[in-house]
């Protein structure tokens, strides 16, 4: 994947209350306006359970929240880059620091993922985990330190040199990975910054899916961009 001149906003649904069922599909047809108005991209990263059916209800990228490092075969419950692609969606999250793997399991997701064209997005909680995922040549990292994840305190804010320093540390390694930044980002202010950084996007969750008005949300994101 190389780089575009336009910033990336992942949205992660996570498993909140207000990405249940239906509820899921309003949110990412309301990301799905955002974006065509403003002309910034916008993914989404629904639950699992919705990925086919969110993947049918919008024309903008939908990701799944993790890959498991199977292939295809005689497993059970696992959720492999193969099936996630044949549901619809063009892209996964990998390494969530709420759904870890191993840093032997990761290459292997992202070459599974390569193999159907699935675009991956794989998280770090360090500059030193980024530059050692880099080296799997996924299409994306996104940094995320996980003391501040779902908190107030955008780590552009809390810890701008992570940001930086990954930024840094993966370019070095594969130039074309695009760099996202996570960790209580919630404005537009927040997304700036984090482009001010070095990074090529954000990736967000509880700013957007908890807020109030999802729709003013995103407009404010998208403010400056």
């Amino acid at each position: 994947m190389t780089k575009s001149s336009k910033p990336l906003i992942v949205v992660n649904f996570k498993v909140y209350r207000e990405a249940e069922g239906t509820k899921a599909r309003d949110l990412a047809k309301i990301c799905a306006s955002v974006s065509r108005d403003s002309g910034v991209r916008i993914a989404v990263c629904p639950p699992m359970a919705e990925l086919a059916y969110i993947a049918r209800s919008v024309d903008i990228p939908v990701y799944s929240q993790n890959a498991d490092p199977h292939a295809p075969g005689s497993s059970t419950g696992w959720v492999t880059p193969s099936m996630i692609r044949a549901a619809g969606p063009v892209g996964t999250l990998i390494n969530h620091a709420e759904h870890k793997q191993t840093m032997k399991e990761i290459p292997e997701t992202v070459e599974l993922c390569k193999g159907c064209d699935l675009t991956a997005v794989v998280c770090a909680d360090s500059a030193k985990i980024a530059a050692q995922i880099a080296k799997a040549h996924p299409d994306m990292i996104a940094v995320e330190p996980p003391e501040l994840i779902g908190g107030d305190i955008s780590v552009t804010d809390a810890d701008p040199a992570i940001v930086e320093s990954t930024v840094k540390a993966v370019k070095e390694v594969n130039g074309k990975i695009l760099v996202l930044c996570g960790a209580g980002v919630k404005t537009g202010k927040d997304v700036k910054k984090a482009l001010e950084l070095g990074a090529d996007g954000v990736l967000l969750a509880s700013g957007v899916v908890k807020a109030k008005d999802p729709k003013a949300a995103l407009l404010d994101l998208v403010r400056y961009l």
